[in-house]
């Protein structure tokens, strides 16, 4: 079965991106979210990345005219039926995707390949709530995704080599490099990453140094493009937390332990750049 229309559900800042890259790629892309102004909003989002790589001198201005004729904003889920793939970006929460996977599972047609951005969570539960777990597949993109060239695959216990091996394709198809991963929780790009943004928490949360100076020693030191707090900024406390969460109860280790201060973080509403304080503050209207 050749991929020819893409559904993205979850029109937030990496469903957006990946439905930017899929369109780039010549795809038809149903853009989906249940909150209408999330989907505008999604909208406006890849047309401001496409609007600056055009000022950037990276795209024409026909070509941004035609990625945005292929993505087409659709408020009702119902309009999966229409997709050869459905890649799910929604909120990181297993009740959440189960939920969904099961209706995408009755609305798709049979053929249909179900993929999951999830960053954490295993595919193998997700593809088990479906009558079709040999076409479900994790396929983890990176933030933010017109950018970064990675695409974790990740197949479930029952996922096909053929449902794979579209997938794989189809990543190169975007510009991405995909990488097999095996289904463990974090799988390699978070079970590495945030653990090292977890010790940086810790480090200030024990008065071992300011978050400037944690940020330094990263980036001076190891060479690191941003320091691991202000990259917890970027993706979102919240999200950092969630995923660590996901870390201690999938294995079971207390060196995977969410700090502290990132739950303090979390409940004083303190969620990084998206919110405007985490732990650096943001201007609002930048």
């Amino acid at each position: 079965m050749a991929i020819q229309t893409v559904m993205v559900i979850g029109a937030g800042q990496m469903g957006s991106g990946i439905a930017q890259v899929a369109a780039a790629a010549g795809l038809n892309v149903l853009l989906h979210d249940n909150a209408e102004a999330s989907l505008h909003q999604g909208i406006s989002r890849l047309t401001k990345s496409l609007g600056r790589s055009v000022e950037k001198g990276k795209l024409a201005e026909e070509q941004k005219t035609s990625i945005l004729a292929r993505i087409v904003p659709c408020a009702r889920l119902d309009q999966a039926a229409q997709a050869d793939l459905v890649i799910e970006a929604i909120i990181e929460s297993m009740e959440h995707k189960t939920t969904l996977f099961k209706r995408l599972d009755d609305l798709c047609r049979p053929q249909a390949i179900l993929a999951t951005n999830t960053s954490s969570l295993p595919i193998t539960e997700i593809a088990a709530v479906t009558g079709r777990p040999s076409q479900v597949i994790g396929m983890h993109f990176m933030n933010p995704v017109p950018v970064m060239p990675l695409v974790e695959i990740i197949r479930g216990l029952e996922t096909s080599n053929e449902v794979f091996g579209q997938i794989r394709d189809l990543a190169e198809r975007m510009g991405k490099t995909p990488v097999e991963v095996n289904d463990f929780p974090g799988f390699v790009s978070n079970r590495v990453l945030m653990p090292m943004i977890n010790e940086a928490i810790y480090t200030v949360y024990e008065g071992v140094a300011a978050p400037e100076a944690v940020d330094k020693v990263m980036k001076l030191g190891m060479n690191h493009p941003m320091g691991p707090l202000e990259l917890a900024d970027f993706i979102g406390l919240d999200t950092c937390l969630s995923i660590m969460e996901i870390l201690h109860h999938g294995f079971g280790d207390s060196k995977y332990r969410p700090c502290p201060l990132l739950r303090k973080y979390v409940k004083a509403g303190r969620l990084g750049r998206k919110t405007g304080r985490g732990f650096y503050t943001y201007d609002s209207s930048l």
